[in-house]
């Protein structure tokens, strides 16, 4: 249970102006290790935040790897991206101005979550026992894409069939049975952002509702839920309790049938792949540029400004490029789980998916969420998906025009047969 105890600052929304006032459901971090025949292991954390940066990924991470002997391919952090839980560590914190109270308090929790996460990563680890893997796909309708359809219009395009833009509404589903075949765990993923809900009140959002939902037909059975590449699609319409537990019974439902159903099973074979790509910026403000944003009537810009001035006077420089992580399972012979840093759009997933030769599912908010990834497309048409939303992660600018190239050149080399 990962729930602040004390009311803290939201993040996800940067028009919120006080902290949380209390609790619609409750915030999970869950964890599950695997262990193929030949004793590799992995461990998959699923948590109910918006996004976890560096700083917080890589002290788990570590931790894990000193204890357990999990390398950094073997362990996937992936974040649900609810917009009704806290602000964590340093992300996205130029959205947030806060006085010295409010950023001890953040500080105070993201110490906790850390050493929360890395208690439960142990606990999933000692907890190991023999079980069988099965893989199938669902399906749920209620992402949508938002650069292409006016939300307001979208109950009436919809009726009428006339959503536009990308979407991917497939839902991977994993099952985890023992050996009898009882049903101990589920994992799924869907590529929306969860903003149905933006007061404050925590809560898991759509994906909450939907795991709660498993978890209440399927009695002992942890669901975990992963979140896709939905960075440019929204569950639309939205705006109500009503809503968002709609949608979560919804996605609840498409999983629960397929776990009814035929399903594959997956060989004992595990093989995991991590690198860190160096992902080029655009071209750099120059100290002039920062000042004057620095001394702008724009909260965020300056904000950001004021971060880079500070490395600058301290004799550092604006980095040229980021160390973006991309991961690889390879579950038995027939499955392979794609895992991305950042809110990933779902061109990546598509064009993947298409030039992939055996079943591959794409997790987008995974090991770092540093930042919108653009498609060539998306940049190219600008707007916040294509370079604007940075501000408010605190990047010094966008990336360069390369960024789908030095993604995809390693993404495809991983999905060569």
């Amino acid at each position: 249970l990962i729930t602040p105890q004390k009311p803290i600052w939201m993040s996800g929304y940067a028009s919120r102006d006080h902290a949380a006032e209390a609790t619609r459901t409750e915030l999970w971090a869950k964890a599950m290790a695997l262990e193929d025949a030949r004793g590799h292991r992995a461990l998959l954390i699923t948590l109910d935040l918006v996004g976890v940066s560096r700083d917080v990924t890589l002290p788990i991470r570590r931790a894990l790897a000193k204890d357990h002997g999990l390398g950094m391919a073997d362990i996937l952090i992936n974040c649900s991206h609810t917009h009704t839980g806290p602000v964590v560590g340093e992300n996205l914190r130029t959205m947030f101005v806060l006085d010295a109270s409010h950023s001890q308090a953040i500080l105070d929790y993201t110490e906790w979550l850390i050493d929360e996460v890395i208690t439960l990563g142990i606990q999933a680890v000692e907890a190991l026992r023999p079980a069988s893997l099965q893989y199938g796909h669902a399906h749920a309708t209620f992402a949508t894409n938002r650069r292409q359809n006016p939300e307001s219009l979208v109950p009436a395009w919809r009726a009428s069939g006339r959503l536009k833009g990308p979407v991917d509404h497939e839902v991977p589903v994993l099952s985890i049975r023992d050996l009898e075949r009882a049903l101990i765990a589920v994992v799924f993923g869907y590529a929306c952002h969860a903003t149905v809900l933006n007061d404050y009140q925590w809560s898991g959002d759509y994906p909450g509702y939907a795991q709660s939902a498993l978890e209440r037909r399927f009695e002992g059975v942890q669901a975990m839920f992963w979140a896709g590449a939905g960075a440019d699609i929204n569950p639309l319409p939205r705006r109500s309790v009503e809503l968002a537990e709609g949608y979560g019974e919804e996605l609840g439902m498409a999983v629960a049938s397929t776990l009814k159903g035929v399903m594959s099973e997956v060989s004992p074979t595990l093989k995991t792949q991590y690198t860190e790509i160096d992902l080029r910026f655009d071209s750099l403000p120059s100290p002039s540029e920062l000042q004057k944003e620095a001394d702008s009537d724009d909260p965020y810009a300056a904000a950001r400004a004021r971060k880079w001035l500070k490395v600058l006077d301290q004799g550092g420089r604006l980095p040229t490029t980021y160390p973006y992580p991309v991961g690889m399972w390879h579950l038995g012979d027939h499955l392979q789980w794609l895992s991305m840093g950042g809110e990933v759009v779902v061109d990546y997933a598509l064009k993947f998916k298409k030039q992939a030769t055996q079943s591959l599912w794409v997790a987008g908010y995974s090991h770092d969420v540093m930042g919108y990834i653009p498609s060539r497309r998306v940049w190219n048409e600008g707007g916040y998906e294509g370079g604007g939303s940075m501000v408010y992660y605190g990047q010094p600018t966008r990336w360069s025009n390369a960024v789908e190239k030095e993604i995809s050149e390693v993404v495809e080399s991983w999905l060569k047969p």
